[in-house]
């Protein structure tokens, strides 16, 4: 089959590699329809995340089942799938509690970027769709692998609600699914920090009211401006930089949600202001498994497009301009046909 290699850093290639095949009576294997480069994979391409040998990566999918093992019971080959991109049991009391990225087996999914894929834990990571997709379809439902619902996690643990004043910090995929899942969960007026106005188009389709191009003290200047000096009821932070941490906190009204999915590059957390601001901070790796039932199901009703955020299709062998495209800021998001 045909897979990704990030060799090192700036070098990613598209190469012939082994068959996956069934390891433990819990796996799967799945073919993919669809696969696609994150955000997130940019940190080691850029040398940021540090690695030592080369490795498969990408962890989005979504495909139809191959083959399972023999204590599979909730898929079956043939049917199309989705899963997240932490695979879990579902079963244990952090899944339970509906934060499977804590699962007690977690497993980080890699190698994703891929003609066929093994996961693990398929009876709790895998769920199938009521009926197989139409190929416009799939950018819609390949977005619930990670980025939607990450993008919902963040608004979620943010406390977005009905009526809220939203501030969504960075214009990336994520970003603009939490600006979507904001609009879905009813919020009333969504600010979007953004720069680039390709970005800020697709953040208006999925219900952005506001845009605010400033940055720092200067953005949080804006939003008390927006906000009549009160600052916002809820905050998605999507970066995971110590600014984009220090924005979120400083436009965020006393008593407001906070709610971070960027994965924290040398980020400190200022408790004094926490305790002056009342302000509550929940966050982490998105707990996609729970959510993507709804997800699904919004998806299947016709009026939910979070796929808008790739702007860029490529076949699988030339997943390497996908990755320079994204590196450059010439693409949000490559969708990656195998």
């Amino acid at each position: 089959m045909r897979g990704t290699i990030l060799h090192a850093p700036g070098d990613v290639r598209s190469e012939t590699l082994p068959d996956p095949t069934i390891v433990e009576p819990t796996d799967a294997i799945i073919e993919t329809s669809a696969t696609c480069v994150c955000g997130s994979d940019l940190w080691p391409y850029r040398g940021i995340n540090k690695f030592d040998k080369p490795w498969a990566i990408g962890h989005e999918y979504v495909g139809v089942v191959r083959e399972v093992g023999s204590d599979v019971t909730t898929v079956k080959p043939g049917q199309f799938v989705i899963g997240s991109f932490f695979a879990s049991d579902n079963t244990c009391p952090h899944c339970r509690a509906g934060y499977q990225s804590g699962c007690e087996q977690l497993v980080s999914m890699t190698g994703c970027q891929a003609e066929a894929i093994r996961i693990p834990l398929a009876d709790g990571t895998l769920v199938a769709t009521p009926e197989a997709p139409s190929d416009d379809m799939l950018p819609d439902l390949l977005t619930l692998s990670d980025v939607m619902g990450t993008g919902w996690y963040a608004a979620k643990a943010a406390g977005v609600a009905p009526g809220h004043t939203t501030v969504v910090v960075g214009d990336g995929a994520v970003g603009l699914s939490a600006v979507l899942a904001a609009k879905q969960l009813g919020a009333e007026r969504i600010i979007i920090m953004s720069r680039h106005a390709d970005r800020q188009a697709v953040a208006r389709e999925f219900g952005a009211t506001d845009i605010v191009e400033e940055r720092g003290k200067e953005a949080v200047a804006q939003i008390k401006e927006l906000t009549n000096g009160v600052g916002a009821d809820s905050v998605a932070e999507c970066v995971g930089t110590q600014e984009s941490m220090t924005t979120a906190l400083d436009s965020a009204r006393q008593g407001a949600g906070v709610g971070f999915v960027g994965v924290p590059h040398d980020v400190k957390i200022p408790m004094g202001r926490l305790f002056r601001n009342h302000v509550r901070l929940q966050g982490g790796g998105a707990p996609v498994r729970g959510y993507l039932p709804d997800l699904i199901d919004r998806v299947y009703a016709g009026d939910f497009h979070p796929g808008l955020v790739f702007d860029l299709k490529l076949p699988l062998a030339e997943v390497a301009e996908g990755y320079r495209a994204m590196d450059e800021r010439r693409a949000i998001k490559t969708f990656l046909i195998p």
